[in-house]
């Protein structure tokens, strides 16, 4: 067997493990639930002490599954909508003489789960494989009834997870029901991610990556071939490399960007009347997945507006090119979710969500975390008076 096969075969089952634990966590978690197993994680936002539960990366990828963060982002977002939140625009602070920044995301969230806190992101410039990535950081969740800190959760993979999540909700909104071909364009950890959260929500038979590195899309596929995800039918769908970008959109009902493409790869001359678009990759106002024709032809749907018209770049490099003004975009997502806005209209619409992910998300995932955590007794408690 071949280093790159054994390789992804250790992956394959530490995911595979993983998944077991999860589906068991969830069966513990429910019946936590039936006997009354949330007020664990009522005391913990309740709690006098100064102490908080630490959640690794690995307790975040067991515990956290798509389903519930999926709910968990639709219910965030209806709240961030109504402005039931306070959301200050990520800020960064440049570090000097090196190749990185660090980024901040406060943010509080009101409702059941009331509670603010902030996300702190170091990104720096890796090489290609690092084991770190380019984004580094942590959540650091408060309780707001007593502005004591109850968590702390590694960032990476509460991101990687909520992403994807947030857009497996935006896609079972907006995509057309008969959806059967999805397109991931991109092959990094949110390629992984976004494959396996927006599978669940559609019918889709088959799978496709693309990626500028075919080998790197070769791996993903080899990765997802042997896992036991199944589409919103209970099928398991067929899962394939696209050698040719355009011809594998112009195929495709729903497509996903999680690239770090600083200029457009997406033409709109491949779009197709009943397509649904979600543009993941791009955060900054200077970059852009998809070109201008793309964002005219969509149905515009974004997740925030101050922070879409702060740093959208397809949205902004439009605008500021006369191709499309402000009202060109239709809603925010939440309020889609709560019927404050029509999605999608016809079954030729093309329709688009920009994902630019703010705090709310972490906030809520982060609460869904530390309650089911709280059920089973997981996560370590770190006291901070000691």
């Amino acid at each position: 067997m071949g280093l790159h096969a054994a390789g992804t075969r250790r992956l394959v089952q530490r995911h595979r493990a993983r998944a077991q634990v999860r589906r068991s966590h969830a069966r513990t978690v429910c019946a936590a639930r039936r006997r009354g197993g949330d007020s664990g994680a009522d005391a913990l936002l309740a709690a006098a002490e100064l102490s908080v539960r630490v959640f690794t990366r690995s307790d975040v990828e067991t515990l956290l599954g798509y389903p519930a963060c999926i709910e968990e982002m639709r219910a965030a977002m209806i709240a961030t909508s109504a402005r039931r939140c306070v959301l200050p625009l990520r800020q960064f602070m440049p570090i000097p003489e090196r190749p990185g920044k660090l980024g901040l995301m406060p943010g509080y969230l009101g409702g059941n789960d009331e509670c603010f806190g902030v996300k702190i992101v170091s990104k720096f410039e890796r090489p290609a494989g690092d084991p770190h990535g380019s984004h580094v950081g942590a959540v650091m969740l408060f309780a707001a009834a007593t502005g004591l800190p109850v968590a702390l959760i590694e960032g990476g993979m509460l991101t990687a997870i909520r992403t994807a999540s947030m857009t497996a909700a935006a896609t079972a909104a907006l995509a057309r029901a008969d959806s059967r071909h999805l397109l991931i364009v991109g092959a990094g950890e949110e390629a992984w991610h976004h494959a396996r959260a927006v599978l669940g929500v559609r019918p889709f038979e088959s799978v496709t990556i693309w990626a500028r590195d075919s080998k790197r899309a070769g791996q993903l596929v080899a990765r997802l071939t042997m896992t036991h995800d199944e589409n919103s039918a209970g099928q398991r769908p067929r899962w394939q490399v696209a050698d040719d970008l355009a011809r594998a959109f112009s195929s495709a009902d729903v497509v996903c960007t999680v690239t770090s493409a600083k200029t457009p790869i997406i033409s709109g001359e491949w779009c197709r009347a009943g397509q649904h678009l979600n543009l993941v990759g791009s955060a900054i106002p200077t970059t852009a997945e998809v070109d201008d024709l793309t964002v005219s032809r969509a149905r515009f749907f974004v997740d925030y507006r101050e922070a879409a018209f702060a740093a959208a770049g397809e949205l902004l490099g439009a605008i500021s090119r006369g191709v499309v003004d402000a009202s060109h975009v239709r809603g925010e997502i939440g309020e889609v979710f709560a019927g404050h806005c029509t999605g999608r209209e016809t079954d030729t619409d093309i329709t688009l969500y920009k994902s630019l992910g703010v705090t709310t998300q972490d906030l809520a995932a982060g609460m869904r975390l530390m309650r089911d955590a709280a059920a089973i007794g997981a996560g370590v408690e770190l006291a901070l008076d000691a």
